[in-house]
């Protein structure tokens, strides 16, 4: 592991904690700081969290999590050394990480795709180097379905994580030859929780998860694999937020777990309300909308109306909206620049539309289900 660890150019070793992120930063030396001196841990990868909820969050996990997950995905997908990986994601997610974990655990070879993503170049690369094995997001696989490349003859497994994938995307990929298995898994659970181990079958609980469901039907995980926290930035100072061990962690996801043939499954049925992903990053509506409750005022757009709303996006599987009432065209321009102002490059509006009147509720919530209908 410290092999993999150290040939990675975006980790960097500051005592016994390793900081994931593509560049070496103040923030990352301050984690570094914190985790060692304030949590006195040892063998610690910390990744940032792919959600938005008003502070940065970065992902405790120890080193031995990561191998723990690595030898459970290896076994699912029965990948060995005689496997060729082709590495298209970054590595400072843990989704890419786990890539060279799950290589190193078994000794099986890696290529990394250089430069900014191309699916033709993906293509390529897999032709060249004979790549048997692949992790890819729905994007990706978009992208690559759009493009009508086929899979080469050595390619016999890619893993898809990050994101929900349509059905009409799948069939499409498998048509092309690509041999799609879907994935669900997160950071806090050092990569997977559950995969198809067949193209089209249910997603098979990997046997290091224990899971169970919360009466609204929110999925929970416990394990060994599982993170020990959240180490957190505010303006004031780093401070710790515990996961449970006892208890696991409660996801953002709505699922069902049923038995099929034997094995545990889930089935992905939603996610909580006001949590999207775009691109593969949970994004969570309500600072987006708090933004916009500020901007008006600035903007002096006291008796207008606005709120956000995510919309399916065949390419993005999100995509966020402005919709507005009781302003002109250009009010509704100018609020969306400003906004955009404030927002990550994955979470630009990059549409906005008037409508008569924004669903709420009597308390004054955005009612989410009925303004996608609206959109």
């Amino acid at each position: 592991m410290e092999t993999a660890l150290m040939l990675r150019p975006e980790f960097w070793h500051d005592g016994s904690v390793w900081i994931a992120e593509p560049a070496p930063s103040e923030e990352g030396r301050a984690l570094a700081e914190f985790a060692r001196h304030e949590l006195q841990v040892s063998d610690w990868c910390f990744f940032q969290t792919s959600g938005t909820e008003g502070v940065r969050k970065w992902v405790g996990l120890k080193k031995e999590a990561l191998m723990i997950s690595a030898r459970a995905v290896n076994a699912h997908f029965n990948i060995t050394e005689r496997d060729h990986w082709l590495l298209a994601l970054p590595t400072h997610h843990v989704g890419g990480f786990g890539v060279l974990t799950r290589s190193f655990v078994c000794g099986s070879q890696v290529t990394e795709l250089t430069g900014k993503w191309n699916a033709a170049a993906f293509v390529q690369k897999c032709e060249e180097v004979g790549a048997t094995i692949a992790s890819l997001v729905p994007t990706q696989v978009f992208d690559l379905v759009a493009a009508k490349l086929s899979a080469p003859q050595s390619m016999r497994v890619v893993l898809v994580g990050g994101g929900a994938l349509n059905r009409e995307l799948e069939d499409a990929a498998l048509e092309l030859g690509w041999s799609i298995h879907r994935t669900y898994g997160m950071t806090e659970t050092a990569s997977g929780v559950a995969a198809q181990r067949v193209p089209g079958g249910e997603l098979e609980v990997l046997p290091i998860w224990h899971v169970s469901t919360e009466e609204d039907g929110v999925l929970r995980v416990r394990g060994e694999a599982l993170a020990k926290g959240y180490a957190v930035c505010t303006a004031a100072a780093w401070c710790w937020e515990a996961i449970p061990g006892g208890t696991g962690l409660r996801t953002r996801d709505c699922v069902e777990v049923l038995q099929v043939n034997g094995r545990r499954c889930i089935r992905f049925v939603g996610r909580e309300s006001g949590t999207v992903k775009i691109l593969g990053e949970l994004v969570s509506l309500e600072p987006i909308q708090d933004q916009i409750e500020a901007l008006k005022l600035t903007l002096g757009l006291h008796g207008a109306d606005a709120a956000v709303c995510d919309v399916a996006d065949q390419r993005k599987e999100s995509r966020l909206v402005l919709a507005v009432c009781g302003m002109n065209a250009a009010d509704a321009i100018r609020l969306q620049k400003s906004l955009n102002e404030t927002l990550r490059p994955l979470e630009h509006i990059q549409e906005t539309r008037i409508l008569d009147a924004i669903p709420r509720s009597e308390l004054g919530k955005v009612r989410l289900a009925e303004l996608r209908t609206l959109l």
